[in-house]
């Protein structure tokens, strides 16, 4: 099995799909989906951005946070048949607790 390991400030997301049906029955179409924010768990955290004083910027995220993100930004990548998102750590809006 393949590891994504990210660089700097880059995090490694799983995409968590939502239900495209509601609780009535009602199916949503493609574009409500689309302007909605997506949600994913984060598989893996790079060791942060370096700063100019030479020191390392902290990620506010661990792995197994679950994740409220920019849908549009950025790179899909699939690694052993599994989809994943790589992205920046300050496109990350939420961290969402149960």
């Amino acid at each position: 099995m393949m590891k994504i390991k990210p660089l700097g400030d880059h995090v490694v997301v799983k995409l968590i799909e939502k239900e495209e049906i509601t609780a009535s029955g009602i199916v949503l179409p493609d574009t409500v989906e689309k302007e909605k924010k997506a949600e994913g768990e984060v598989i893996a955290v790079g060791p942060g951005k370096m700063l100019e004083s030479g020191v390392r910027a902290t990620i506010d995220v661990k792995v197994g946070d679950k994740v409220l993100f920019e849908k549009w930004g950025g790179e899909e990548v699939e690694v052993d048949k599994v989809e994943y998102k790589i992205i920046s750590a300050d496109k990350i809006l939420a961290i969402l607790e149960r």
